[in-house]
């Protein structure tokens, strides 16, 4: 089984007006292609920091971050661009969504990316948009969604290429409680036949009982792992 993602002693300071906040101290994380692992902490333990490094999208003070085996830090801005399009699903907290940009054509916009043809885009997305519950809102724009339907898409257009990681920042934060099981049934589903690796930062107990791993962050630091015996996720 192949590591996806490994981090070496790796530290975030972000500093204003001489003062400096160490965001991450020391984070040694090692997940498995295949796995469904779920951060939890309180706000400002450093889960989004670590998403966003593991990502591509922010920079380590000092460690190390390798996905699929590449040292993040040594990749150029176009290397790093073109990863998160082919390889990494973003679900971002504050959706991300393009305004100008019709459900559909948010949740395509990867695929589109990709050079994947018109036809195949649109059949694709038309069934994951069903299967999030936004069936016959395609054609809506963000601001005719509300919150939790504009996850919705979000999350669509994180799952939509079938990447090799997902990395999701509360993803359910902004749905209820039956709909978050949905999402939750599907992303899971997507993990046991494809093989996605999923890693989520939340706050939502569902998501902490879904996943195979829990992983606990204080104050920048890992200070307790709960491996789930019934690891069927990974691959």
């Amino acid at each position: 089984m192949d590591e996806i993602i490994e981090t070496h002693d790796l530290t975030k300071d972000y500093g204003q007006d001489g003062i400096v906040t160490r965001a991450l101290r020391g984070v040694n994380l090692n997940l498995k292609a295949g796995e469904f692992v779920a951060m939890a902490g309180p706000s400002g333990s450093g889960k989004s920091t670590l998403l966003n490094i593991i990502g591509g999208l922010d920079r380590p003070t000092s460690g190390t971050a390798r996905v699929q085996g590449q040292d993040l830090s040594h990749m150029s801005r176009t290397g790093l661009s073109r990863m998160r399009r082919d390889s990494i699903g973003f679900i971002f907290q504050a959706y991300n969504l393009i305004p100008v940009l019709t459900a559909l054509e948010n949740a395509e916009y990867v695929l589109m990316l990709q050079g994947v043809a018109a036809r195949e885009r649109g059949t694709r997305v038309r069934d994951i948009l069903k299967q999030v519950g936004l069936e016959g809102m395609e054609n809506r724009f963000p601001r005719e969604l509300s919150g939790g339907q504009q996850q919705r898409v979000a999350i669509a257009r994180a799952i939509a290429s079938e990447p090799t990681l997902v990395l999701a920042d509360e993803p359910t934060a902004n749905v209820d409680s039956k709909t978050a099981k949905g999402l939750l049934g599907l992303m899971r589903q997507l993990n046991e036949e494809k093989g996605i690796t999923f890693l989520f930062s939340t706050h939502d107990q569902a998501v902490m009982k879904e996943a195979r791993r829990l992983i606990i962050l204080q104050d920048g630091k890992i200070i307790h792992e709960d491996q789930r015996a019934e690891d069927s996720g990974a691959v």
